[in-house]
C-alpha cells in the first residue's frame, strides 16, 4: 500500500470536502488502493494558507500554488479554486507530471477544457473531474439496473438542480456570478452536475434546444476575503453587475434516440440541494431525488398489475460501494461520503496505473454542450452537440 502526496490548491467548502474525504478513504475502504498524505496546502495568502493547514491537517502551506506543482514530492494535485485558475494549473500540473483531480466545471470555456483535455492526455498522468453526485450509491444503483436491462430501452430523462441560495436580491456577488471568474452561472455551478448524470445514465446528447435568464441584475459588492453564499437581506452599499445565468432549462435528444430534459436554478425558494432525475424505459421507471439520497425508487413493467407502482429501494451493502460504507441499509449517508467514494476511485486508478470516469475528457464534453446550450438560447433554435473524439462511437 503505498502513500501518494496531495497538493490541495484552494481551502475553502471544497478543500474542506477533499480534506474529509482523503482523511475518511482509507477508514472506509481498507485495504486502501493507496494512502493520501495530506502534504501541501496552498490558499491566497500565507495567512489563510496556514489556516487551512491546520485546520486540514496538511503538513505544509503555501501562498503560491506553483510551489506545489514544482515539488518532487508530490504526487497529486488537486485543484478547488474558483474556475478561472483551472486550466492554469491544470496544464501546469500536467506538464510536471503530477495526477490531478479538478472540481467541477472542468473550465470556463470549451478552448479551455479542450487545452487542459489535452494537457493531460500527452503526460499520460490520471486524471478525474469531480462530479461527485453520480457517486451516490443509488445512483450507482440506476446505472446498474440500466445496464442490467430491468428497465429496457430508455426513452426519456428529466432532470432537474434546484436550489434557492442565491433567490434573494441582496446575497452577495459572489464569484459564482462574474463571468470573468466562473464562465457561466447556473449552467456551469449546478446544471454540469444533471448533464453529468444524463451522460452516465442514459448516454451522449446529440443536441438541445435551450432557453438561459438572467433574474437578478446586480447584486451587493462582497467584503472580505471569503466567499459569502446564501440569502443575506438588507444590504446596503454599492452592487455589482450579474452577468451569468440564474437559470438554465434544455431539451435534450440523445445520441441513441431518447428525449430529455433538463432545469436548474438557484432562484427556486424551497429548494435546497434538489437534484432529481426520473428516467422512463420500455419495461419500467427510476426516479432519485439526492434529498432523500439513500433510496431509488423503481417500477418495472413485469411487476403484477394489482402491485403496479413505484417502490423504494434503500441502499446499503448489496448495492454499489456498500462494502465500503455502512452494515446496514438506510444507515444515512451524506454529501461527504460522495467524496470519499471519489477519494477511493481516483486513487484505486493511480495504484493500478489505469484510469477513471469521469475524466478530463468527459468534462471536455459537457463544456461542449454546455456550449452548445448557450448558442440554443441566444440563437432560439435546436443546436447539435460536438463529440470528443475519445467519446465518439
Amino acid at each position: 500500500m503505498k502513500n501518494l502526496n496531495v497538493g490541495l490548491i484552494g481551502g475553502g467548502f471544497m478543500g474542506k470536502a477533499h480534506s474529509l474525504a482523503y482523511s475518511a478513504m482509507p477508514m472506509f475502504f481498507w485495504p486502501a488502493p493507496a494512502i493520501p498524505v495530506r502534504h501541501t496546502i496552498a490558499e491566497a495568502n500565507e495567512q489563510l494558507a496556514a489556516e487551512a493547514g491546520r485546520r486540514f491537517g496538511f503538513e505544509q502551506s503555501t501562498s503560491d500554488w506553483r510551489s506545489i506543482v514544482d515539488d518532487p514530492a508530490i504526487d497529486v494535485v488537486d485543484i478547488a479554486t474558483p474556475n478561472h485558475l483551472h486550466a492554469e494549473i491544470a496544464i501546469a500540473a500536467a506538464q510536471a507530471g503530477k495526477h490531478i483531480i479538478c472540481e467541477k466545471p472542468l473550465a470556463r470555456t470549451t478552448e479551455e477544457s479542450k487545452a487542459m483535455y489535452e494537457a493531460v492526455k500527452d503526460a499520460g498522468i490520471v486524471h478525474m473531474v469531480a462530479f461527485n453526485y453520480r457517486r451516490t450509491p443509488a445512483v450507482a444503483l440506476a446505472k446498474k439496473y440500466i445496464e442490467e436491462g430491468a428497465i429496457g430501452r430508455i426513452l426519456n430523462f428529466r432532470g432537474t438542480y434546484l436550489q434557492d441560495w442565491s433567490a434573494s436580491p441582496d446575497s452577495p456577488l459572489s464569484w459564482r456570478f462574474q463571468k470573468s471568474i466562473a464562465g457561466s452561472g447556473a449552467l456551469g455551478d449546478i446544471a454540469t452536475h444533471v448533464v453529468d448524470m444524463a451522460r452516465y445514465l442514459v448516454g451522449e446528447f446529440a443536441s438541445v434546444s435551450s432557453l438561459l435568464s438572467t433574474w437578478i441584475p446586480d447584486r451587493p459588492l462582497q467584503t472580505g476575503g471569503a466567499d459569502a453564499l446564501g440569502n443575506v437581506r438588507g444590504g446596503e452599499g454599492p452592487r455589482g453587475e450579474v452577468d451569468v445565468d440564474d437559470e438554465v432549462m434544455t431539451m435534450i435528444r440523445f445520441a441513441d434516440g431518447a428525449v430529455g430534459s433538463i432545469e436548474a436554478t438557484r432562484n427556486g425558494w424551497g429548494r435546497n440541494n434538489f437534484i432529481t432525475f426520473e428516467i422512463h424505459g420500455t419495461e419500467g421507471s427510476i426516479v432519485f431525488n439526492y434529498e432523500r439520497r439513500d433510496e431509488l425508487q423503481v417500477c418495472f413493467a413485469s411487476d403484477g398489475g394489482d402491485r403496479r407502482g413505484f417502490r423504494t429501494v434503500y441502499t446499503g451493502p448489496a448495492h454499489p460501494y456498500g462494502e465500503g460504507l455502512w452494515p446496514i441499509p438506510a444507515l444515512g449517508i451524506g454529501y461527504g461520503e460522495t467524496k470519499i467514494i471519489e477519494a477511493h476511485d481516483f486513487f484505486k486508478a493511480i495504484s493500478e496505473e489505469g484510469s477513471v470516469s469521469p475524466n478530463f475528457a468527459d468534462g471536455y464534453q459537457t463544456s461542449l454542450i454546455d456550449e452548445a446550450i448557450v448558442a440554443s438560447s441566444a440563437k432560439g433554435e435546436w443546436i447539435d452537440v460536438p463529440r470528443v473524439a475519445e467519446l465518439a462511437g
